[in-house]
């Protein structure tokens, strides 16, 4: 395949001590050289020799990641930064909790599990706590969800340790195992097209950005809420995603890091040209350039977030004070809410494990993620430690597949990425001059790259079509990887009930089923 072939294609270095290794499929015919002293030491325990890989290819896939993935340092705390202390705002704490725990699970990642997968706050289920937990009309406080994120990572954690977990994944059906890489390649290039404006919202729920200069469409807008919008990114994005399939094309490596850094600094070249023109757009959006210390964040931080859920977490008085409210409901909402967070996380994981692994060879011979018990723990670590720093449900990002496609294949990638948020973690200002309609180029080309895994399935059998189809577009246009699986496999059990197949159905894939049909019947997640 194209992208094989440019992520995989050997380089020899003339510079000691690092040279590149030969790609997995064993291209090339000279004999890699480990590194000496303290950096072999680093390869051998990583394994990154061994792996095909070289230093110089981890470091751009981790910088990738990190590039694809920054947002949500931004976005997490945009959401949760008048939630905190209902009433005001406190971005910085929101921010510094974020980062925390995308720093820590990360960390895991690279340590714990060896392996080139990123970690943060998950998009979606944030959304779930912000605007359906603490929904004014809930009673719930910010330090209560922090409650249900912590049970969420102990149930987590008991599945994992108990091994449960992998039995749940070996449970996946076929159809639904290859129908996950589709699926999360259409849902992240959804998520960068509406990070970088090309699709936006319209009559039809979704639609393409007019390029009409014409009838009168702005080039660039700029939002009360700090949101760059018009024609400008959504032509970044498109230029960009271009530029990375031409790179790709010639084999350059790290090709989608030097896109979206392209990608960046078009950005501002245009948006300098349209301040120069008179935007009052763009001079607002220089204008709100804050390079103010970030250390006061850390104080917010400090006081407002880490440790509420023990301080403040457990006192459900506000709940009890509504009217309508009482012990027994109180009941039916943790568990409800703690199962509901625990089932979104575990499937989003499970999905967003099987996609990456497979972009980058890191399966084993029965189809399955190598070390996936060690990341699954990981994951469920850094759920627990991200609930006590004050931050939602932190999982597996789906763009690390980014890095993996870049040519990521150990944890050396990850540890990189950790690195690049401890930095962003002081540097709070620079990061947010990263334009999302950047970041979003990767995103979108990750997708293209994920799509190949759509001719493992067999289209020619009904059964197995229908099975996939409902997995990839539920997981697209329900905008949720994990519901996404559970349409699969419960398609998969009817079709295979009423087509006389019964025996095929695993009782485990029973039970994942049922759950997944109570989860939809009793959830409004």
């Amino acid at each position: 395949m194209a992208e094989e072939t440019a992520n995989n294609q050997p380089v020899q270095e003339t510079a000691e001590p690092v040279q590149e290794a030969p790609a997995p499929e064993g291209e090339g015919n000279f004999i890699p050289q480990k590194p000496k002293g303290f950096w072999g030491k680093v390869d051998e325990w990583f394994g990154i020799t061994k792996s095909g890989s070289n230093y110089r290819t981890e470091i751009v896939a981790g910088l990738t990641t990190f590039m694809a993935m920054v947002y949500i340092l931004m976005v997490n705390a945009g959401m949760f930064q008048g939630v905190i202390v209902p009433g005001e705002i406190h971005y910085g704490a929101a921010y510094i909790a974020t980062a925390i725990g995308a720093i820590i699970g990360t960390l895991l990642m690279a340590f714990m599990a060896r392996m080139p997968l990123a970690q943060a706050s998950g998009m979606g289920i944030n959304a779930f706590i912000v605007y359906t937990l603490l929904a004014e009309s809930t009673g719930l406080t910010y330090a209560n969800t922090m409650v249900f994120v912590l049970l969420d990572g102990v149930i987590f954690l008991l599945l994992t340790v108990t091994g449960l977990r992998k039995k749940i994944f070996e449970a996946i059906p076929a159809g639904v195992r290859h129908a996950i890489p589709v699926g999360i390649g259409m849902f992240i290039a959804f998520i960068g097209m509406q990070q970088a404006g090309v699709i936006v919202d319209s009559s039809t729920l979704t639609g393409f950005v007019s390029f009409n200069v014409l009838g009168g469409h702005a080039f660039i807008t700029y939002g009360a809420d700090g949101t760059v919008g018009g024609m400008l990114p959504a032509i970044v994005a498109i230029i960009g995603v271009i530029a990375i399939a031409v790179l790709s094309k010639k084999n350059v490596k790290g090709a989608i890091l030097w896109g979206l850094l392209g990608s960046a600094v078009l950005y501002y070249i245009l948006a300098a040209i349209a301040y120069g023109a008179g935007s009052e757009a763009a001079a607002s959006m220089f204008g709100a350039v804050d390079m103010e210390s970030p250390f006061g964040a850390f104080a917010d931080w400090g006081k407002e977030a880490v440790g509420a859920v023990f301080y403040e977490g457990f006192n459900f008085e506000h709940y009890l004070g509504m009217e309508g409210n009482s012990i027994g409901s109180l009941i039916v909402v943790l568990v409800t809410s703690a199962i509901s967070l625990c089932m979104i996380d575990m499937f989003d994981t499970i999905g967003t494990l099987y996609g990456a692994c497979s972009k980058g060879n890191l399966l084993d011979e029965n189809g399955t993620p190598i070390r996936m018990e060690k990341m699954m723990l990981a994951d469920a670590i850094a759920t627990c430690t991200g609930a006590i720093a004050g931050t939602s449900t932190v999982t597996t990002f789906v763009e690390s597949s980014s890095g993996v496609v870049a040519g990521g294949r150990t944890g050396f990638t990850s540890l990189v990425t950790g690195i690049c948020f401890i930095i962003a973690m002081f540097l709070s200002p620079i990061a947010q001059l990263i334009p999302r309609c950047a970041t979003a180029t990767a995103l979108i080309w990750v997708g293209v790259l994920m799509m190949s895994s759509v001719t493992k399935i067999d289209w020619n059998d009904a059964a197995d079509a229908i099975v996939a189809f409902m997995t990839f577009i539920v997981m697209l246009l329900g905008y949720s990887i994990s519901k996404g699986i559970g349409m699969g496999i419960i398609t998969f059990i009817l079709v295979r009930v009423f087509t006389g197949k019964v025996k095929e159905i695993s009782v485990a894939t029973w039970v994942i089923g049922v759950i997944f049909l109570a989860t939809f019947l009793i959830s409004s997640v």
